[in-house]
């Protein structure tokens, strides 16, 4: 049964989608470690923000880090490591390059003075990023 529907989904995918559980789809603790991913995502593009406009620097060169250094990450993410991206990198090569962004923006925030909230992020994303590979591969 192979019916199309206007949004390009087949009657087959959707009662795949139906019949798909707990066990099929990893459930709420893969969903947990997905949004707690995210939120560490999200975070890295705030810590270098915070870095860039904490570096000891005059006014417009921060500016241009607070801003600039959080740009860039995007763009560099959503070509190469995000879900979706068209050229998304391969592990273990995705693994190495996210654990070097969330160390270089803890180093960057340590530099800048804020050493306690640099350890605290670098521990919870080095920590997110093993534990996502271990409970969500594919995301």
């Amino acid at each position: 049964m192979s019916r199309r529907y206007g949004d390009h989904v087949t009657a087959d995918d959707s009662e795949a989608r139906a019949q798909s559980g707990p066990a099929r789809d990893g459930g709420p603790v893969r969903g947990s470690v997905l949004a707690l991913r995210f939120a560490v995502e999200l975070a890295t593009i705030a810590v270098l923000a915070w870095a860039g406009a904490s570096a000891s620097a005059g006014l417009p060169v921060r500016i241009v880090l607070a801003v600039g250094l959080p740009v860039v990450l995007m763009a560099f993410w959503g070509q190469l490591m995000a879900p979706r991206a068209r050229r998304r990198l391969a592990e273990p090569g995705r693994l190495v390059v996210e654990l070097i962004i969330f160390l270089a923006a803890a180093i960057g925030l340590a530099v800048s003075g804020h050493v306690l909230p640099a350890a605290s992020y670098g521990i919870v994303a080095v920590g997110t990023a093993a534990l996502s590979r271990r409970i969500a591969p594919e995301a």
